[in-house]
């Protein structure tokens, strides 16, 4: 143990590396979730459903219609989950920021349920998750500025926010019963029902956002250095900080409307990868969203052949994993203020 530091320090000297690594596990992990489940499919099956893309036969139809939409979905939310923890962390400087823990996650949930009731249409449900999230945002940075809180204090606002946010899902859905079919499974997070055509408005949102979060890398070391220094150095502080909160809120918003409240991912990967990868947001940004469609992929795949033939919630799995690790984050930022 007393060696981790100097093997994390020799790490951040080879980002390539580093990098390759966590895009091979993803890897290995997306063809692992293509092939494993209640019915196991040999990688040979798997690699002619997807090189003929049809659906004759019991396995291509597996493949194609289950097993790739949820693939592809736990890989581009975790992606998005874990970028948009690496914003939130750096423009309101709070390690134990995330989109969960500050009411961003429940934000986009209300909104999707209240589109569902009013205007049902999968494809606007990506836009008013951006809303709700971007509603949880702003709430956060109102509480963050007008108040001065510490680190502890605003999580516990982000706590109260979320739990407002969840109230009116819960009022909504008492409402409209059928504003959201398969609730349970929303609230708990999961990919089960995953489609391609749900997939599709969700990923129109989150590649480019990732894409804008790489280009906007310099900028986010430049405000990682402090308000006062970041506008020493020309940078234009409050529209950067709203620039960077609304790509944080659209790369959400868009995750919760395909594998709903997940909660977790953009708290623990972007501190695991900052550890091995250090501060540079360009190689952080990178390994963070390789890190997140790692970890949701794989904890999809445990999800659903730990307890085989039942399959447990994604989001439970990834609450066992993440709750101690914000326990001790806690713990460790206890008395620091801010």
């Amino acid at each position: 143990m007393n060696n981790w530091p100097t093997f994390c320090t020799r790490l951040r000297n080879h980002p390539a590396a580093v990098l390759g690594c966590l895009a091979g596990l993803t890897a290995v992990l997306a063809v692992a979730s293509l092939g494993l489940g209640a019915v196991a499919l040999a990688p040979t099956e798997v690699l002619r459903a997807l090189l003929s893309g049809q659906s004759d036969g019991v396995a291509a139809q597996i493949v194609l219609y289950a097993r790739l939409p949820r693939t592809l979905a736990g890989l581009l939310a975790g992606a998005a989950l874990a970028v948009a923890g690496v914003l939130i962390q750096t423009v309101l400087a709070n390690p134990l920021a995330a989109p969960h823990i500050l009411g961003v996650n429940a934000g986009a949930g209300l909104a999707v349920t209240v589109c569902c009731a009013l205007a049902p249409g999968l494809a606007m449900q990506p836009l008013a998750a951006f809303g709700g999230a971007m509603a949880g945002v702003l709430l956060v940075l109102l509480f963050a500025e007008s108040t001065g809180a510490s680190r502890i204090t605003l999580v516990l606002a982000g706590v109260a926010i979320s739990n407002l946010f969840s109230a009116g899902i819960d009022a909504v859905t008492t409402l409209y019963p059928d504003a959201l079919l398969g609730y349970a499974d929303f609230r708990m997070g999961g990919l089960a029902g995953v489609t391609l055509a749900r997939l599709v408005p969700a990923a129109a949102m989150i590649l480019p956002g990732l894409a804008l979060a790489l280009c906007l890398a310099d900028r986010l070391d430049v405000l990682a250095l402090g308000p006062e220094t970041a506008q020493s150095l020309g940078l234009a502080v409050r529209p950067t900080r709203l620039a960077l909160l609304a790509l944080a809120a659209a790369l959400a918003g868009a995750a919760v409307s395909v594998c709903g409240l997940v909660g977790f991912v953009g708290l623990l990967v972007p501190h695991a990868v900052r550890a091995v990868l250090g501060e540079d947001s360009r190689p952080l940004l990178a390994g963070s969203a390789l890190g997140g469609a790692a970890l949701l992929t794989g904890c999809d795949l445990l999800a659903r052949t730990a307890a085989a033939p039942f399959e447990l919630p994604v989001g439970t799995v990834m609450s066992f994993v993440g709750g101690p690790f914000f326990l001790w984050l806690l713990i460790r930022q206890r008395g620091v203020r801010r």
